[in-house]
């Protein structure tokens, strides 16, 4: 899977796209996913990202592709 992916017509590098959806900086991320579902807003495509908000954290945020929507997924 490509490392940059296109999300509201800006292309994202996967630490980019993990600091819109935590909406602060974030110290590490994995590449980005199809996270194989629709938006639950617009319907269009959905990307995953896992990344580390810090160093005892890691988590996987969701994002629309087309829209604002996202989510973190903390367990």
């Amino acid at each position: 899977m490509a490392d940059n992916r296109v999300v509201q017509g800006r292309m994202q590098t996967p630490e980019s796209l993990a600091e819109l959806i935590e909406g602060e900086s974030v110290m590490d991320a994995e590449p980005i996913e199809d996270a194989d579902r629709e938006c639950p807003d617009c319907g269009e495509n959905v990307l995953a990202v896992g990344y580390m908000p810090s160093a005892l954290e890691f988590v996987t945020g969701y994002k629309c592709q087309e829209c604002d929507w996202s989510e973190i997924d903390r367990d």
